[in-house]
């Protein structure tokens, strides 16, 4: 039986955050920390953190979201591509991860206090990816029994994001959300253009339903 890349990363990233739960010093070692990246050159940081959470909650909600989006956008790009799209879904989570990361490294690499950890960004980046090619599908918020259509949630999460950046009252970095579900979205796009055509149409058939 073969393993899907989605729930191989699953099963690194769960062991790797158990370790650094247990050993502090492998949670030091791979946080990111922007300060160390750019004056130690400790690179590995920008892609380690996500191999780590602040806790048990946000390892399981992070890991949760990423089976049920990753299985389904790792068999679209394999149908769409071939065994190469299992590479391409590669790309996607590391992509997601590095580009994430980009806006924290931007403003806090004079910052040494500044830490974060998690998958959060390459979450995001699947997460959006299949918003593109199933608008329409109902999205729910964990146990929350009332779902949206993707493409309305998608721009629900991508504003109260946005407003929690802005406001900045906690430690979740909002913005790589944002820039994680951008990287999803535009990489797909790039890989498969039509698939604007597609996600318009079914949008538009969806609210010509209600009129």
């Amino acid at each position: 039986m073969q393993i899907s890349l989605t729930l191989l990363i699953i099963i690194v990233t769960v062991a790797v955050s158990i370790l650094a739960f247990n050993k502090k010093e492998y949670f030091y070692r791979f946080q990111y920390n922007p300060y160390v990246v750019k004056h130690n050159r400790q690179w590995y940081r920008i892609f380690s953190h996500a191999l780590i959470h602040g806790d048990y909650m946000h390892l399981f909600f992070n890991m949760y979201v990423l089976y049920n989006f990753g299985t389904i956008t790792e068999e679209y790009y394999i149908g769409v591509f071939g065994v190469k799209g299992i590479f391409l879904y590669g790309f996607l989570y590391i992509g997601g991860i590095m580009f994430a990361a980009l806006p924290a490294y931007k403003k806090h690499n004079e910052n040494s206090y500044y830490n974060s950890v998690g998958a959060s960004g390459a979450v995001s980046a699947v997460l959006f990816a299949s918003i593109l090619f199933m608008p329409t599908a109902g999205l729910r918020i964990m146990f929350i029994p009332i779902s949206v259509p993707a493409f309305i949630f998608g721009f629900l999460y991508l504003m109260l994001e946005a407003y929690m950046d802005k406001k900045s009252s906690d430690n979740i970095a909002h913005d790589a959300h944002i820039w994680g579900a951008l990287f999803g979205v535009v990489f797909t796009i790039v890989l498969k253009p039509s698939i604007v055509i597609y996600f318009i149409e079914e949008v538009n058939v969806y609210l010509n339903s209600f009129f």
